[in-house]
């Protein structure tokens, strides 16, 4: 889910932070230009994490500030197809799910990969129909264990219309078709009783 990635930036040095030590003034705008920003390709940037190399500090023609060759690695939220995440459901519509990790919201459960049974209620939420016909809803702020299916990187796009939803640099498709896949309170009772036996 966390992986470590090496960059190399020529960073332009802001005049007013010179005061400081160099490494925790570079370290400042690093994280002024990187944290909470995708990087396509690369992920979502958590921290920056270490400071390998910085060389120059030339101050060029017609610039007022020095600018540093800097060599660092960021920690970046990038998961792998296949990985099994738990988040909390942040929202609902026509499409499918929207779920939160807290740090990260676009992430999408849609309709076609939610459990067999599930369909949407008369209130728009929703919910898995079992062979008993009992109506298993899927609630905002619910936990769920799901599944990363794909993870896009779309290019920005020129023009946004008013009505369109705000545009999301990293969209990740999770899927709940599986065993142990879906919300946690539909598999806590059975994961109880299979520790009861393992104790026994």
């Amino acid at each position: 889910m966390f992986v470590l990635s090496q960059i190399e930036h020529n960073l332009p040095m802001p005049p007013h932070l010179l005061s400081r030590p160099l490494v925790d003034a570079i370290k400042t705008e690093l994280e002024r230009l990187f944290l909470d920003k995708v990087i396509a390709n690369l992920g979502l940037c958590v921290s920056v994490y270490d400071i390998l190399a910085v060389e120059g500090g030339f101050i060029f023609p017609g610039e007022g500030c020095s600018t540093y060759k800097v060599s660092f690695r960021l920690l970046m939220f990038r998961p792998f197809i296949g990985e099994v995440l738990v988040g909390k459901i942040s929202g609902y519509d026509e499409k499918g799910l929207q779920v939160s990790l807290d740090f990260s919201s676009d992430i999408c459960i849609p309709g076609h990969l939610m459990q067999y049974g599930t369909v949407r209620g008369e209130d728009g939420r929703w919910m898995l129909k079992t062979e008993d016909d009992d109506e298993l809803y899927l609630d905002l702020d619910d936990e769920i264990r799901f599944l990363v299916a794909s993870i896009k990187y779309p290019p920005i796009p020129v023009e946004q219309k008013e009505d369109d939803k705000p545009f999301a640099p990293m969209q990740i498709n999770g899927s709940i078709k599986g065993d142990g896949l879906g919300l946690l309170a539909w598999w806590a009772a059975d994961e109880e009783e299979e520790e009861k036996e393992e104790e026994q």
